[in-house]
């Protein structure tokens, strides 16, 4: 089978890295984002995709907007592919795009669709503190994650799981989903499934203000913020931006893995510790402060100070000598 391959970040490599490995398919080109400046020197760096097809002595394709560019346009026709796959790619394909290929284009989605379409379904899904997501694999139409469902492959979530956690368990699974999409298309043993836009959810590009923390909201509300949003969650420590990058909710104990419960559990009684949102209210030796929000205690396990190294939520305390009554203020 020839293949077109549309992606961009390291979440797509994984399945690249599938189709090239495997001897049923034979991958003709990658198209991907230009390379960006990053990094001290403001250097160009080229995509992960764009690496790994490199290494592999492939065609790179990288148009500024696909759908404009006439170069890349006649290189996808003269292509000759059989099918498109499109992981992460970055850009809406054409229906003029869309119809080239003879079995079609194919998505590799990071949700169980029709939930949590758009372009940050794990970010989303971790915010909303789902228990369980997974991967399906698409016939793409002129919609944003609207076309029919070929397959699809669960796992849960479990409480500490972050977005960086969720997205390399996911990148592993869509690349076998792929594989045997692909092999039984092929032998039409699939028949695709229409989505229920009634059951629709969306998930949009994350913006700037979704990442502070407002401490009048619960704590498994700002666990699942920081999470989901990580590592860019913001609060305020003497008048200093922070970023907190892990947490604990302590109402939800049973949830955690056995060693943070074991440390919990050697903490003083906390039944009866309160203080307004912010607040921190005890210091958990050995891992951080314990911070009072509008519902519930948070454990801050992880942080990260401007121009610094992220580190444990214990060196943290130490090393601001940090102490009962101090506030954390909102982010922004």
């Amino acid at each position: 089978m020839k293949i077109v391959f549309f992606g961009t970040p390291q979440f797509a490599v994984p399945t690249l890295e599938k189709l090239l490995n495997h001897s049923e398919f034979e991958v003709l080109a990658v198209v991907t984002q230009p390379d960006k400046r990053r990094e001290r020197g403001n250097k160009l760096i080229p995509s992960p995709v764009k690496a790994i097809a490199t290494a592999h002595n492939l065609p790179v394709w990288q148009p500024e907007r696909v759908k404009k560019d006439t170069e890349t346009l006649t290189q996808l026709k003269q292509s000759d592919a059989d099918v498109f796959v499109v992981v992460a790619y970055g850009q809406i394909l054409s229906s003029k795009i869309l119809n080239m290929p003879k079995l079609g284009c194919i998505n590799v989605h990071g949700s169980i669709l029709p939930k949590y379409r758009g372009a940050a379904p794990i970010q989303w899904c971790l915010y909303n503190g789902e228990k369980e997501t997974g991967i399906t694999t698409m016939l793409m139409d002129v919609g944003m994650d609207t076309g029919p469902m070929l397959q699809i492959a669960t796992t849960s979530i479990g409480l500490l799981d972050n977005t960086q956690d969720l997205a390399e368990r996911l990148a592993g699974i869509g690349g076998d989903l792929l594989v045997d999409t692909l092999l039984k298309l092929e032998r039409q043993e699939i028949q695709p499934i229409p989505q229920d836009n009634l059951e629709a959810t969306y998930a949009p590009l994350i913006q700037k203000q979704d990442y502070g923390l407002d401490w009048s909201k619960s704590a498994i509300q700002l666990h699942n913020q920081i999470r989901g949003f990580y590592p860019n969650c913001t609060a305020t420590f003497r008048n200093n931006l922070l970023k907190i990058t892990a947490s604990a909710p302590l109402d939800s104990v049973s949830d955690l893995p056995l060693e943070l419960q074991e440390l919990i559990h050697k903490l003083p009684d906390l039944s009866n510790v309160s203080g307004r949102p912010g607040v921190v209210v005890s210091i958990a030796k050995g891992i951080g402060a314990i911070v009072q929000t509008g519902e519930g205690l948070l454990l801050v396990r992880e942080v990260q100070l401007a121009g610094k190294r992220p580190q444990s939520g214990w060196d943290f305390v130490n090393g601001t000598r940090l102490t009962v009554g101090e506030v954390f203020g909102a982010g922004s």
